[in-house]
């Protein structure tokens, strides 16, 4: 009777998030995966089962392929370059005695409570090309009369310049989650490498990521799959895809797709593809980065 009473218990507790799931992640998904077999202009009553024609399509389109480039591409720069400046920061500000800690601590973690309008616009300020703050500083150091740098509208950098501020939210973020497990590396594991003669640098890769490894690849994984959302907002909010495409992301071009161009149907293979690449991203990554935990 006892174990019958804690069984109804657990599953009041459980139902409420198991069914706001149900209702809100799984029924919504399963539609997706079932209209992207359709075409349909998302308003119109009439819907044209297609098979897998939309996912062929799809394969031939120019313009999908460069957003699942410029996605590639932002996932492989933002993620290393976020994770490595992070881990150094988070490093730097644990073991070393610097004057005002908790006031850098602060300093980095504002980015990330910031609005994405708001992040935008200040790199957009930032990157202007004629009174933009970076352009005012590389002229210093340039020819005058030198053509200014078309941050947000060259082609070629235009999705580097998308990257930085990617970058500049996420740092202090993550910084903040190295900081508590490196807190929690006793010092003494630090002191007998001190006395074996090992520097700084070599205890930061041999001793430090090993020990916090476990917190490394959960935050490599999520943050990976968070990119795919961010790089939506952030390309939304300052170059609406543009200029020609060159900052086409996938959810961007779903967007397009479906609620610009009337091509539901279409936008909904795009997301399918989306899900599928997020799981098997997270998967190839959870794969690769496994290793045995370190106990100290």
């Amino acid at each position: 009777m006892k174990n019958k009473g804690k069984s109804i218990f657990i599953f009041l507790c459980v139902a409420p998030a198991v069914i706001l799931f149900t209702i809100f992640m799984v029924i919504p998904t399963i539609n997706i995966f079932k209209m992207s077999l359709y075409k349909w202009g998302g308003y119109s009553p009439n819907k044209t089962f297609v098979g897998f024609d939309n996912f062929i399509k799809l394969m031939q389109d120019m313009k999908f392929l460069q957003a699942f480039q410029n996605t590639v591409l932002l996932i492989v720069i933002v993620s290393v370059i976020t994770i490595a400046l992070a881990l150094i920061f988070a490093a730097i500000l644990t073991r070393e005695k610097i004057v005002g800690q908790n006031f850098f601590r602060i300093v980095f973690y504002i980015p990330n409570i910031l609005s994405i309008v708001i992040i935008s616009a200040i790199f957009s300020a930032i990157l202007d090309s004629k009174n933009g703050l970076l352009n005012s500083i590389l002229a210093l150091f340039r020819d005058k009369g030198s053509e200014p740098i078309y941050w947000l509208g060259d082609q070629k950098i235009v999705i580097f310049s998308i990257a930085m501020a990617m970058i500049w939210q996420a740092i202090g973020y993550y910084m903040v989650m190295y900081m508590a497990s490196m807190a929690s590396v006793p010092e003494s594991v630090y002191e007998s490498a001190n006395m074996e003669g090992a520097s700084r640098i070599r205890q930061f890769f041999t001793m430090t990521i090993p020990l916090i490894w476990t917190n490394i690849r959960t935050t490599l994984t999520f943050f990976i799959i968070s990119s795919i959302n961010l790089s939506f907002m952030l390309v939304k909010a300052m170059t609406s895809g543009g200029p020609d495409g060159s900052t086409e992301v996938f959810l961007s071009y779903m967007y397009k797709q479906a609620y610009t161009n009337s091509s539901y149907g279409y936008g909904m293979a795009v997301g399918v593809v989306v899900f599928l690449f997020s799981f098997a991203l997270s998967g190839i990554l959870n794969l690769i980065t496994k290793r045995e935990p370190i106990e100290m």
